[in-house]
C-alpha cells in the first residue's frame, strides 16, 4: 500500500503543477506580455474561472501527504518552516492582487496590484523549483528523522547545506523559465492579436532556455544525488520518463513553429509531467533523502501511516479524486475559447449605439 500512495500523492502533485504551473507562467509574463490595461486584464481572464480551483489540488495534494506519509510531513513542515512561510505569503499576495485588481480600478492601484501580481507569481515559481531542488539534494536528518536548514551556508551542497546553494538555484531558475514557457504558452493559445503575438514571442525565446537549463540539472543532479544514477542503472524502465518529458520538448517545438496552440501547450504538460516523474521515480522508495547520513533517510516505509489506515484511506481517496477531476473537466470546458481584449473602436459611435443592450457582455473581457 505505501507504493500505491505514493503514486497518488505523485499524482496529486503533478496535477496541481500542471493546472497552477500554466497560471504562475502567465502571472509571470503578465507585465511582459500586455501593454495595455485591457490586455492585463486578458491575461487575467484566461486564468480568473480557474485559478482558484488550481490551488485546491495543492491543499489536495497536502491532506494527502499528510494522511499518507505523517513522518515525512512532519519532517518536511517543521524543518522548511521559514520557507513554507515565505510561500504562504506569496499565495495570499498573488490571490488578493487577482481579485483587488479587478475591484478597484485606477491609475495607482492598477499597476501596483500588476506588480504583485507579476513578482509573486515568478517568485512561487522559484521557490516551487528550489524546494524540489532541496528534497533531491537530501537535507540532515537527524536519527529522530527531524532537521533544522538555514536558509543559506556557504552555497554549496554537502554535509551542512542550506535551502540556496548553487544546485537549488540553479533548479528554482529553472523551474521558472519552464513555468514561463508553460504559462506564455496558454495565455497564446487563450488570446488573439498583439497579445498572442508577445506571447509567442516570448514562449520561442524562453524555450532554447528552458532546453539549456533541463540539461544542465539533469548533469548535476546525477552529481548531488547518487541514488539517482543508482536508480536508474538498477531499474530500466526509470528511462521512460526521461523519454517522456524528451517528446514533449520535441513535441513543444515541432507545435510551436506550425503554431498549433492547443497542441503546443499539452506538449508543454507532457514535458513537465515527464521532468516530475523523473525526478519522483528516480527517488523511490526514498522521500526525504538524508546527507551526509543516507541510512537516516525518511523512505515510503518508515514515513507511511499505519497499514490498515492507509487501506481504508483508498475507499475515501477515490471518490474525492473523482469529484476533483470532474470539478475540473467542468470548469475547463464552460470556459473554454478564447479570450478577447478589445480596445475601444476607432470612430466614436452615437451614445445609444455604445451602451449595451440588457445581457450583452461587455466588450472587454474581465475576470
Amino acid at each position: 500500500m505505501e507504493t500505491v500512495w505514493f503514486i497518488l500523492v505523485a499524482v496529486m502533485i503533478a496535477g496541481y503543477v500542471l493546472l497552477d504551473g500554466f497560471d504562475l507562467g502567465a502571472g509571470a509574463i503578465h507585465l511582459l506580455a500586455a501593454r495595455t490595461d485591457a490586455e492585463r486584464r486578458a491575461v487575467l481572464a484566461t486564468i480568473g474561472p480557474v485559478w482558484d480551483g488550481n490551488e485546491v489540488w495543492l491543499l489536495a495534494g497536502g491532506g494527502t501527504l499528510y494522511f499518507a506519509f505523517p513522518g515525512l510531513y512532519a519532517a518536511g513542515f517543521s524543518g522548511f518552516y521559514l520557507a513554507l512561510m515565505i510561500v504562504l505569503w506569496l499565495l495570499i499576495l498573488r490571490g488578493i492582487s487577482i481579485e483587488f485588481r479587478n475591484a478597484i480600478r485606477n491609475s495607482l492601484w492598477g499597476p501596483f496590484w500588476d506588480v504583485i501580481f507579476s513578482v509573486s507569481s515568478a517568485l512561487l515559481a522559484i521557490f516551487y523549483g528550489a524546494a524540489l531542488g532541496n528534497v533531491v539534494r537530501g537535507v540532515p536528518l537527524n536519527k529522530d528523522g527531524f532537521f533544522f536548514i538555514p536558509l543559506w551556508t556557504n552555497l554549496r551542497t554537502g554535509a551542512a547545506p542550506g535551502i540556496i546553494d548553487w544546485y537549488t538555484v540553479l533548479v528554482g531558475a529553472t523551474a521558472l523559465l519552464v513555468l514561463v514557457l508553460h504559462g506564455a504558452l496558454w495565455v497564446t493559445y487563450k488570446t488573439s492579436g498583439d497579445l498572442q503575438r508577445r506571447s509567442r514571442n516570448i514562449a520561442s525565446f524562453v524555450f532554447w532556455a528552458v532546453c539549456a537549463g533541463v540539461i544542465a540539472i539533469s548533469g548535476a543532479s546525477f552529481s548531488v544525488q547518487p541514488h539517482i544514477a543508482a536508480s536508474f542503472a538498477a531499474h530500466s524502465w526509470l528511462w521512460l520518463f526521461p523519454l517522456l518529458a524528451t517528446a514533449g520538448l520535441f513535441g513543444m517545438r515541432l507545435c510551436m513553429s506550425a503554431r498549433v496552440d492547443l497542441w503546443s501547450f499539452a506538449c508543454s504538460a507532457v514535458f513537465i509531467l515527464g521532468l516530475l516523474t523523473s525526478a519522483v521515480f528516480s527517488l523511490y522508495p526514498l522521500v526525504l533523502p538524508a546527507v551526509p547520513d543516507a541510512a537516516a533517510s525518511l523512505t515510503i516505509y518508515n514515513s507511511a501511516a499505519p497499514a490498515y489506515g492507509l487501506k481504508i484511506g483508498i475507499f475515501w481517496f477515490i471518490p474525492g479524486f473523482a469529484l476533483a477531476v470532474g470539478y475540473s473537466l467542468f470548469v475547463y470546458r464552460q470556459f473554454r475559447g478564447k479570450v478577447h481584449s478589445e480596445e475601444a473602436p476607432q470612430q466614436a459611435a452615437p451614445v445609444e449605439a455604445q451602451q449595451p443592450a440588457p445581457g450583452q457582455p461587455s466588450h472587454l473581457a474581465t475576470v
